[in-house]
C-alpha cells in the first residue's frame, strides 16, 4: 500500500512540474492570447478588457493553480480560441495518436524481434554485422528525415501509399491501414534499432546459460530450445523498453503529424502552441504525463506476469513457538 501511494505521489509531482514548466514557457513568448483573439488591429485596452475577461491579467501562480484546481475535478478547460472543450478535442483527435503509435510499436516489435533472432543465433557472424550495421543506421536517422525518405521511396516513385493526409478507419479498413503505415513507420524505425539492441544482448546471454544447455543436451531442437526456454526470460528488457517507448510514441508524434499533415494530438499541440492557447496545451500534455505513468505502471505489473519470481513475497510471519522463545529468552 505505502509503494502504492509513493508511486501515486510521484506521478502527481511529475504532473505538476510538466504542466507547470509548460506554463512558464509560454508565459515567455512574444504577443498573447487576447491579441490572437482580437486581431492585429486591436488597441491596447480592447486587449486589456479581454485579458481580464479570461483572467489572464492575474500573476501565472494563480492562472495555474487556478487551471489545476479544475483539472483535478476532471475539467480541462476550455480553448479560448476556439471555445471548444480540451477533454472533447482531446478525445477527437486521439484515436489518431494511438493508432499511429500502436503500429509503429507493432512494426517496431515484429522486425526486431526477427532481426535478434537471426542474431543471437549467429553472434559476431557476417549476418550479425550486417544486421548491426542495419539498425545503427537506422538509429542515426531521425524522424524528420526518415519521413520525407519514405514519402518519396513509397509514395511517390512505387506510389504505393498516399504521401499525406488521414483516412478514418471507418472509411475501411484497408484505406485507414494504407495512410497509417508511412507515419507509423516513420516513427517506428528508431525503436526497430532499439528492440533490436535489447533483446539481441538479453538472447545470446541467455543462450549460454546451463539451462539451456541442459536442454540441448536432451535432444531438443534448436528453435524449441530458443522459443520456448530463452525468449521468455530474456523479454524483461525488452518489455521495459517497449513500454516507455509506446509511451514516447504517443507524446512525440508531433514531427510525424506535422510531416504527413495528420489530425492528432500532435498537431493539436502544434496549433495551440502557436495561437499561445495555454489551456489546450496545458491540458494535452497533462494527458501524455498521465498516459506515461499509466504505462511505467504496467509494465510494472506486466513483470510479474511474465516472471513470478519479481513478484513481491509475502511476509514471513513468526510463528508462536519461535515468539514465545524469543520472549522467554528476553
Amino acid at each position: 500500500m505505502s509503494d502504492v501511494l509513493r508511486r501515486l505521489g510521484y506521478a502527481a509531482l511529475v504532473i505538476v512540474l510538466v504542466t507547470f514548466g509548460v506554463s512558464l514557457l509560454l508565459s515567455f513568448a512574444p504577443g498573447s492570447v487576447a491579441q490572437i483573439v482580437l486581431g492585429e488591429e486591436a488597441t491596447p485596452e480592447n486587449i486589456a478588457v479581454l485579458e481580464r475577461e479570461l483572467g489572464l491579467d492575474r500573476p501565472l501562480f494563480v492562472q495555474y493553480f487556478d487551471w489545476l484546481w479544475h483539472a483535478v475535478q476532471g475539467d480541462l478547460g476550455t480553448s479560448p480560441i476556439t471555445g471548444r472543450s480540451v477533454t472533447q478535442s482531446i478525445a477527437e483527435r486521439l484515436p489518431v495518436t494511438l493508432e499511429i503509435a500502436a503500429l509503429a510499436l507493432i512494426i517496431s516489435l515484429s522486425a526486431a524481434v526477427v532481426l535478434a533472432v537471426l542474431s543471437a543465433t549467429a553472434p559476431n557472424s557476417i549476418l550479425d554485422r550486417g544486421i548491426n550495421a542495419v539498425t545503427s543506421v537506422l538509429l542515426s536517422v531521425p524522424t524528420f528525415v526518415a519521413g520525407p525518405l519514405l514519402i518519396f521511396l513509397f509514395a511517390i516513385t512505387i506510389k504505393g501509399f498516399p504521401a499525406l493526409g488521414w483516412t478514418s478507419i471507418e472509411t475501411g479498413l484497408g484505406p485507414n491501414l494504407r495512410a497509417a503505415f508511412l507515419p507509423a513507420l516513420a516513427a517506428g524505425l528508431v525503436e526497430i534499432a532499439s528492440f533490436h539492441r535489447v533483446l539481441r544482448a538479453d538472447l545470446i546471454s541467455t543462450l549460454r546459460e546451463d539451462f539451456v544447455a541442459a536442454a540441448r543436451a536432451k535432444g531438443m531442437g534448436r528453435g524449441y530450445v530458443l522459443f520456448r526456454h530463452a525468449f521468455r526470460p530474456s523479454s524483461f528488457s525488452l518489455l521495459t523498453v517497449s513500454g516507455l517507448s509506446l509511451a514516447r510514441l504517443i507524446g512525440g508524434t508531433i514531427i510525424v503529424e506535422a510531416l504527413f499533415v495528420l489530425p492528432g494530438l500532435g498537431q493539436l499541440i502544434t496549433q495551440s502552441i502557436a495561437q499561445r492557447d495555454v489551456v489546450t496545451v496545458q491540458g494535452v500534455v497533462a494527458f501524455i504525463a498521465i498516459v506515461f505513468v499509466l504505462i511505467n505502471t504496467l509494465v510494472d505489473i506486466g513483470y510479474g506476469l511474465i516472471d513470478p519470481r519479481v513478484r513481491r513475497a509475502p511476509r514471513v510471519q513468526r510463528s508462536p513457538k519461535a515468539t514465545s522463545k524469543k520472549e522467554a529468552a528476553a
